[in-house]
């Protein structure tokens, strides 16, 4: 039966990983897997969260399934923690239902438009995380791309987007990543903003948001903006939702689908169908990481310190940008990097040369993607003037 089956090669990023940790060098540096690290290196459990899961271990008196929907709970807490509390009249059309990660929330949404649209088409921003298309196209979307960035001025090329949002066909979908832009790190303005959700308003389009690095840009509630902004005025829109960097719970794989429908009896059937195509695929979603995440953010208290954790895992990130631009600056004297300081996230696509960045792998060992995407979390006061140093002659520009 498999005999047809040939070796495919290492995945870009995993693969990346497995070479990291195979490395013996003192000196390797991983930037390459999109995890947090704190600075020694490691990433956490956070406090809230190991709390929260010592509650839960000892209160559990069973392992039952959670409903193929997910735990109530949880799926309040997520639909408040990224449309905000003031959207509680959105609430009865919004289907709610848990999923396996960010990543399975992705793919749920693709299989529940290939049920209601099949062969429905989606716009993809280029760059855009290596995983989208994998995921959406093997839910039955047709992908076609248009630019998002450019390295020369390291910005987001708002004209572009608008022409290619401005003639694609009403219903179409179009991947937004909400905040933290992976791999770039440069999200669109506020006023960018407006004017790319004006233009889906106009051309019927739409939405399906990713926000996985809620609060990792600049706190909760800001980096949500976009999807709030855009429930206000489009009838129809998905969000796939990931608790993997801003709770840490990345091995528990607990993430959300949220769907806004024209009305409550379109939401509803909407579940019915998400039930029926994650049946279909896992049946149940996992329990352990949504009932931390449900504890969390139904207890004020836990969801205070919650808020307090994560702004300090930002405030870190942001503190890495900085040292990295200075140490670049310092490295090479002229050389203006304050664009890595206006960034936001973990990412920065830094804009090296492939062989460049094979050569810091294989000479310097540091790993990053071959596009040069950098997980800037993974830099510490140990190894950042190393690899500033290392860096900043390869960075193309003044």
């Amino acid at each position: 039966m498999f005999a047809t089956l040939e070796q495919l090669p290492p995945d870009p990023i995993l693969g990346l990983g497995a070479a990291f940790r195979e490395d013996p060098s003192p000196d390797k540096v991983d930037l390459s897997v999109g995890v947090y690290k704190d600075r020694a290196g490691n990433t956490p459990v956070m406090t809230v969260v190991k709390e929260a899961e010592q509650a839960l271990i000892a209160s559990q008196a069973t392992k039952v399934y959670l409903p193929a929907a997910g735990s109530p709970g949880f799926r309040e807490g997520i639909f408040k923690l990224v449309m905000g509390e003031q959207a509680a009249g959105l609430r009865l059309r919004t289907a709610v239902l848990q999923a396996a990660g960010g990543c399975g929330a992705l793919r749920l949404g693709a299989e529940l438009v290939q049920r209601a649209q099949p062969g429905a088409t989606l716009l993809l921003g280029d760059p855009t995380w290596p995983n989208h298309g994998p995921l959406l196209s093997g839910g039955g979307l047709q992908l076609l791309r248009h630019p998002y960035y450019d390295p020369a001025t390291r910005s987001v090329v708002l004209q572009p987007v608008l022409d290619a949002l401005s003639v694609a066909s009403p219903g179409t979908l179009v991947l937004l990543q909400a905040s933290c832009h992976n791999p770039t790190g440069v999200d669109p303005t506020r006023e960018q903003w407006e004017q790319i959700l004006a233009v889906i308003t106009a051309r019927r389009l739409v939405p399906f948001f990713d926000i996985a690095y809620q609060g990792l840009g600049d706190d909760p509630d800001t980096d949500a903006w976009p999807i709030r902004e855009a429930a206000r005025q489009v009838p129809e829109m998905l969000v796939a939702v990931s608790s993997s960097k801003n709770f840490g719970l990345y091995r528990e794989r607990t993430g959300a689908l949220l769907v806004l429908a024209e009305d409550r009896d379109r939401a509803s059937a909407i579940e019915s169908h998400a039930n029926k195509a994650a049946r279909a695929m896992y049946s149940m979603p996992p329990a352990h990481g949504a009932l931390i995440v449900e504890r969390i953010l139904t207890d004020p208290q836990r969801e205070t310190a919650w808020r307090s954790e994560l702004a300090s895992m930002c405030a870190h990130i942001r503190g890495l940008r900085s040292k990295l631009a200075e140490g670049i600056m310092a490295a090479r004297p002229g050389y203006d990097a304050s664009w890595i300081t206006r960034q936001r996230g973990m990412f920065s696509l830094l804009g090296i040369a492939r062989d460049d960045v094979n050569t810091l792998r294989e000479q310097h060992h540091i790993y990053m993607g071959y596009d040069s995407r950098a997980n800037l979390a993974g830099l510490n006061e140990d190894n950042l003037p190393r690899v500033a140093g290392l860096v900043a002659p390869l960075l193309p520009g003044n």
